[in-house]
C-alpha cells in the first residue's frame, strides 16, 4: 500500500487545488484488489460522478500495468471498486471549467466521471491515461496508432 498511497500523496502535492481526501482508505481498497504480478505506476485522487454540488465522493484511481483501478471506501462501511481493462476501455474526454476539470471515460458499458480535479493535473492525467492505454491495446491487438500512410492510399 506504501507505493500507491505515496503517489497519491504526490499527485495531491503537486495539484492541491484537487479534491480529495481518505487517501489512505481508498488505497485499501486498490490494493484488496490488485491481482499477483500487478504493479501500480500511477495513482491520482478525484471525485466520483459528475454532479457539480457534492464533495463527498473521493476516490482514487490507479494505472497498472494490467488496468484502470478505481477504489473509494464507503462511509463508515462498504467500499466501490471498477476495474476497466484495455478491452474495456473507449474513449477520453477532458473538460476545463473555471475552476476544476473533469476526465470522462468512456467504456464499452458505462462512462466514469471523475470531476474536482486541478486544471493544472488535466493535461499530465490525460497524457497518461491514453498513452497507458495505447500501449496495453498494442500488447493485445486492440489497435492503437493508424498508420497514416494506409489512410492515405485510400
Amino acid at each position: 500500500m506504501n507505493n500507491v498511497y505515496q503517489m497519491a500523496k504526490d499527485f495531491k502535492k503537486k495539484f492541491p487545488g484537487t479534491i480529495s481526501w481518505r487517501l489512505k482508505a481508498h488505497c485499501k481498497i486498490i490494493n484488496l484488489h490488485l491481482n499477483e504480478g500487478e504493479k501500480v505506476y500511477y495513482a491520482f485522487g478525484a471525485q466520483r460522478g459528475d454532479c457539480s454540488h457534492s464533495f463527498f465522493n473521493t476516490l482514487l484511481i490507479a494505472l497498472s500495468n494490467k488496468r484502470i483501478l478505481i477504489g473509494q471506501k464507503g462511509w463508515p462501511f462498504g467500499y466501490y471498486f471498477t476495474a476497466i481493462t484495455p478491452y474495456m476501455f473507449n474513449d477520453l474526454k477532458v473538460k476545463m471549467g473555471l475552476v476544476w476539470g473533469e476526465i470522462i471515460i468512456d467504456t464499452i458499458k458505462e462512462k466514469v466521471f471523475l470531476s474536482y480535479i486541478s486544471k493544472k493535473a488535466l493535461p499530465e492525467i490525460e497524457t497518461k491515461i491514453t498513452e497507458y492505454m495505447m500501449r496495453e491495446k498494442e500488447k493485445y491487438g486492440l489497435g492503437g496508432e493508424r498508420n497514416l500512410k494506409d489512410d492515405k492510399d485510400n
